[in-house]
């Protein structure tokens, strides 16, 4: 387990943070003096895995959604880069322009080629900005539609990578058409040709999660969240204010096991302990099997019952009542 002198700890991993700065002194007085001193680092190192264990055995819906957002935890690019090979990205919307905050392209996943698409946050404050904070504007949203057609022609599968707070609310967006741009999307997934899976690594709400959130398959990483607001506006709605947001992350039932209780989502992909920011590598090594055996999967059926399927999966999900009308 590499000490990394920047990295960054959430108010509950305080712990952990403890730990790490007793090993850093312990380096650095081995380094002085000379002396041995890799038992007693071991034993902290053992300590900080069985505290990482510790504290995600007992997360709050709440600091899920912190984990969700923790700033060392990998991105879309990250991802591609731990699982694919030969990725090529593609740009645009051949409209108005190319939206940072959305990446996609062709690459090698265990030698077949997948379209793959998510939103991508930045990893600094320049890069954020740039990548507006992983929210994307009408032409993200149809740069990825484009995208999903280009793979339809060539019949390859298409893999989305959902991480966004939402969808870009700006005035220049609504007049863009950010609402068409995302129901578009949403309607033309459900009849496209070939196998799609989605996956949600990190923050996934309102319409910017569901612009790319279509599919046959949709897991969720275990440490992610997938609501129609988040629990910050929904605390703001409800109770005029944020200082209720872990109250509503609970009522939300936003988390994956919710999710996946509740049949909107297919299944959960385990995270390193502690999360995902701890280790991409394992991260994304926990995720590629899952891709690669529903892929095959999925394969296996023609592409009329794919989307067959879909749309009665889909028509499936909610919950409602109907009231018989009386006569007086």
């Amino acid at each position: 387990m590499p000490l990394d002198k920047n990295r960054q700890f959430l108010e509950f991993e305080k712990p952990i943070k403890e730990l790490f700065d007793e090993i850093e002194k312990l380096k650095q007085t081995a380094e002085k003096t000379k002396v041995d001193l890799s038992d007693s680092i071991k034993k902290l190192e053992d300590q900080v895995l069985e505290k990482r264990r510790e504290i995600t055995s007992h997360l709050t819906s709440w600091q899920k959604v912190q984990l969700s957002r923790h700033p060392d935890r990998p991105y879309t690019l990250k991802y591609i880069e731990k699982m694919c090979d030969h990725f090529v990205e593609l740009f645009g919307d051949r409209n108005v322009k190319d939206d940072k905050a959305m990446v996609g392209g062709f690459a090698q996943l265990d030698g077949q080629t997948v379209m793959i698409i998510g939103q991508q946050k930045g990893t600094n404050t320049k890069m954020r900005q740039m990548r507006n904070f992983g929210m994307a504007n009408p032409e993200g949203y149809r740069k990825a539609l484009r995208l999903m057609r280009l793979a339809e022609k060539f019949d390859k599968p298409v893999i989305t990578l959902i991480d966004t707070p939402g969808a870009y609310p700006g005035m220049e967006a609504e007049e863009r058409g950010q609402g068409e741009a995302i129901a578009r999307n949403i309607y033309e997934m459900m009849r496209l040709k070939v196998p799609i899976i989605c996956v949600v690594i990190g923050e996934g709400a309102s319409g910017g999660a569901l612009g790319i959130g279509v599919g046959d398959r949709v897991f969720m990483l275990e440490n992610s969240w997938y609501t129609v607001i988040s629990p910050e506006n929904c605390s703001s709605i409800l109770w005029r204010s944020w200082d209720q947001k872990e109250k509503a992350a609970e009522e939300l039932r936003l988390t994956s096991d919710n999710m996946y209780e509740f049949g909107l989502i297919d299944g959960i992909v385990r995270e390193p302990l502690g999360g995902a920011h701890w280790d991409y590598a394992e991260a994304a090594a926990l995720l590629k099997p899952k891709l690669l055996e529903t892929l095959q999967e999925l394969r296996r059926l023609s592409p009329q019952e794919r989307v067959d399927r879909r749309i009665e999966k889909f028509g499936k999900m909610g919950f409602w009542n109907e009231l018989q009308e009386t006569v007086s």
